[in-house]
Order: structure tokens, then sequence, then C-alpha cells
């Protein structure tokens, strides 16, 4: 019997590595403005994301993060799941391209380079499927939560970042992938366990503990500001300017 031939893959992060923004985050403003969130609850948030903004602390865009998943998740447990895919497919519609030039063009390379694609985020399930789908990834997964009768329950299974490699492993086992040229791109500290388990991990637009994390361990870093991309290479147990 022939051997049947396995390809490569690389797999991606979604918000804050395609997505300028975060999916996310522009969920919970399409949500309010469609008077799914209460006024008060929705306030909490914006004062949260402007303390943020404003960089009044190292973890304030932790804080943010935290009030944002809670509101969503009190949210959820009362709209339908009509409410919430009308919501999704707004947010794609407007943030679909508006995406950083380096993960997007590097897409289409490893797409042209015979690899298999994947995007794996904490986002939605349902929101990273829109998007994947728009990018013509070969296979995603997020966060699911639980629907009955057409509404949320409130159950969820939210993947944390010690979850990410092991659905990577079995979007990998799921289409015979091969390890062999890996790829992996992720922009904060909870893609930390998905780039150690491919071959090639690159720390884009890096968070601080991202970045600390990565140099230590020699890992590519790219930057992109405005309208240019900045390559952090390892060589020699130093880094170098690539371009």
């Amino acid at each position: 019997m022939a051997q049947v031939e396995t390809r490569p893959f690389a797999v991606f992060d979604i918000d804050g590595t395609l997505i300028r923004w975060q999916l996310y985050h522009a969920l919970a403003d399409e949500l309010a403005r469609a008077g799914c969130l209460g006024a008060i609850e929705y306030q909490t948030v914006r004062d949260a994301r402007l303390h943020w903004k404003k960089r009044s602390s190292h973890d304030a865009f932790e804080s943010y993060e935290r009030t944002l998943v809670n509101l969503i998740d009190a949210a959820l447990s009362g709209i339908s799941e009509e409410q919430f895919s009308a919501a999704c497919t707004t947010v794609i519609e407007e943030y679909k391209d508006q995406v950083y030039t380096y993960t997007r063009d590097l897409i289409e390379k490893l797409r042209g380079d015979g690899y298999l694609l994947f995007a794996i985020s904490a986002s939605q399930d349902q929101i990273v499927r829109l998007l994947a789908a728009y990018y013509q990834f070969d296979d995603c997964g997020g966060s699911l939560y639980e629907v009955k009768d057409g509404y949320f329950t409130g159950n969820k299974d939210v993947l944390q970042r010690d979850r990410k490699p092991v659905l990577l492993k079995t979007l990998v086992n799921k289409h015979r992938a091969s390890w062999k040229g890996s790829i992996a791109v992720g922009d904060s500290a909870s893609d930390i366990p998905m780039l150690e388990s491919v071959e090639q991990p690159i720390a884009f637009n890096p968070s601080r503990e991202l970045f600390g994390y990565a140099t230590e361990r020699l890992w590519k870093i790219v930057v992109e500001r405005k309208n240019t991309t900045y390559t952090l290479q390892p060589d020699g147990g130093k880094y170098f300017l690539a371009n």
C-alpha cells in the first residue's frame, strides 16, 4: 500500500495576531449596540478599557479583559443563539480585513507552499469559524458555549492557554498533518504552550511576558508597526535585525 504523503501545518492565533483588534472585544461592542448588554455593565467595560488605553498600570489590559469576559459570560445566558450569530456576522463583516499584513501574507505564502492552515483562539467558536472560513483555513477551534432550545445556558468550555496545544494535536491528527516544519504564530502569553509545541514558533508583536519568554529561548520575533515589519532573527545565541 502506498504511503499517504503528509503535509506540514501552520497554526495562527487570531486576536492581535491576524486581526488588529480583538474579536471578543468587538463582539461586546456589537452586543451593546444591539441592546443585549446592560448600559451600566457596559459602561464598566468602557471605563476599564479607558484605564488600559491610558496605560495606568502594567496589568490594566488584563484587568480590562477580566471585566469584559465576566460581562460577556453573564450576558450570554440571557440572549438567543440567533442574536449572538447576528452579532458575530456583523463583527466579522467590519473587522475581517482589518488585519496585519505580515500574518495575512504569511498565510498566503504558506498555503502556496502546501501547508495546512489552522486557527486557534480563545474567542467564541462561532466567530472564530466565520473568520477562518473567510481566510480559508483548513480547520479551527475556539471556546465553546452551550446552547439549548436556541438559548445559551451559561455553561462554557473556554479554550485556556494549556488547552491550546491539546486542540492543536487533535487537529493535526484529524488532518494527518506532519509536525516536521510546523509553524505557530501568537502574540501573547496565552499562546506560549501552543508555540512551544511546534518546530518554528514566531512571537508576533509579543506582549511583555511573551517577549521575555521568546528571547530566553531564542524564538523568532516579528514586530509590525504602521507600514513596516521588523524581524528579530536569532543566530548564534544573539538576535539580529533581519530586515
